[in-house]
C-alpha cells in the first residue's frame, strides 16, 4: 500500500480548496494540507468509485461524485450498483446527468454467482440466473444512466472439456445479448487473475468468445491490472483485440493501486489509447496506495502525472 509525491502538494494554497464541492471543502478544512486545484478535465475519461475520496468528501457517494468532478474526473463506476436501492440508483444517475458525467460499469449479478462454477456448465439453472439478472440490469441501467455492465462467466467446470465449456458460455451470452441489445446496453466480459479456477483469463479467449457471440451487446472488459498478471504485453494485446474491447480498467501491478505505484508505464499506455482515438471510460478499478486524505491527494497527482502525455 504505497503512495508517493504527496510532499509536492504542500506548496499549494488553501484557496484551492474553495474550488471543491461543499462537502469536499468542509472535509478538507480539517486536514493540514490542501487538495490540488485541478479543475481541468483529464485528457482521458477516468472513472472513480465509491470510497476513493471518502476522506476528502465524506462517506456519502453523491458528495464523492461531486468532489471527483471538481478535480477533473468525468465518470464513475460502481460494481455494487445492483444492490443499491432504486431511489439511490436514480439519485446517482440524476447527479451524473446534472454534472455532465458518465456512468461506467456495474456488475451483473444478484448474489455473486459469477464466482461459482456457473455458465461453463451449460445447466439451465445458471442460464436462468443470468437471464433474470440481465432483466434486472436493464432497469438499473435506466435509473443510473449506465450503458456497460460487467459479466464474469464463472469458474472452470472440470468435468467438461475446455471446448464444451466455451460453447456453453457462448450460448448463454447469446441469450443475454438478446435481452440487452434492444436497449443499447453492453455486457463486457472481464478476464480475471484472482485464482486459477476462473474460466475466462486471457484476452485472446475473450476476443474469440465475443466474435462467436457476434452481438454489439457483448464486448470485452480489458482490465490492465489483471492482464498484466496473466499475460503482459499490454499495448500489443490491446491492439490485437481492439475491435472487441468495449471498456478498459486501470490498476498498477503489483499492488493493484494507482498508476506510478508498480511496474506498468501508464503514461505510455494512456498515450497509446489517446492516439488510437479511444473516447470511452477507463475505470479506476484499484485501491489507494496510501491511507487517508494524503493518499487521495497522491492519487489525484498520480493521475495528473500519467495523463500528461501530450
Amino acid at each position: 500500500m504505497k503512495r508517493r509525491n504527496f510532499l509536492q502538494q504542500l506548496s499549494l494554497t488553501g484557496a484551492s480548496i474553495l474550488t471543491a464541492s461543499a462537502a469536499g471543502a468542509a472535509a478538507t478544512a480539517s486536514f493540514q494540507q490542501p487538495m490540488p486545484a485541478a479543475d481541468k478535465p483529464f485528457n482521458l475519461n477516468y472513472a472513480t468509485h465509491d470510497g476513493m475520496f471518502k476522506n476528502s468528501a465524506g462517506a456519502d457517494f453523491i458528495d464523492q461524485i461531486k468532489f471527483a468532478y471538481d478535480h477533473g474526473f468525468r465518470s464513475i463506476e460502481d460494481n455494487g450498483m445492483m444492490a443499491r436501492t432504486p431511489e439511490l440508483q436514480k439519485k446517482i444517475g440524476d447527479t451524473l446527468q446534472k454534472l455532465g458525467m458518465n456512468m461506467g460499469v456495474f456488475v451483473v449479478t444478484s448474489d455473486n454467482w459469477h464466482w461459482k462454477t456457473s455458465l461453463t456448465t451449460g445447466k439451465q439453472e445458471w442460464i436462468d440466473k443470468m437471464m433474470n439478472d440481465c432483466k434486472i440490469a436493464v432497469e438499473v441501467a435506466k435509473r443510473c444512466g449506465a450503458k456497460w455492465m460487467t459479466v464474469v462467466p464463472g469458474n472452470y467446470e472440470r468435468s467438461l472439456s475446455f471446448e464444451y465449456q466455451t460453447a456453453n458460455v457462448i450460448a448463454a451470452l447469446r441469450k443475454a445479448s438478446a435481452i440487452l441489445e434492444p436497449h443499447g446496453l453492453v455486457m463486457v466480459l472481464e478476464m480475471l487473475s484472482d485464482n486459477p479456477d476462473l474460466f475466462l483469463r486471457h484476452s485472446d479467449q475473450a476476443y474469440m468468445i465475443c466474435k462467436a457471440v457476434n452481438s454489439p451487446a457483448c464486448k470485452m472488459l480489458f482490465d490492465m491490472y489483471h492482464m498484466q498478471r496473466n499475460e503482459g504485453d499490454i499495448i500489443n494485446n490491446i491492439d490485437k483485440s481492439w475491435e472487441e474491447i468495449g471498456y478498459l480498467q486501470i490498476g498498477d501491478n503489483p499492488g493493484r493501486k494507482e498508476p506510478g505505484t508498480g511496474e506498468m508505464n501508464y503514461r505510455n499506455i494512456f498515450k497509446h489509447l489517446h492516439e488510437k482515438g479511444y473516447k470511452g471510460i477507463l475505470g479506476m478499478e484499484h485501491g489507494n496506495a496510501q491511507k487517508g486524505q494524503e493518499g487521495e491527494v497522491a492519487l489525484i497527482k498520480a493521475y495528473r502525472d500519467a495523463d500528461s502525455f501530450l
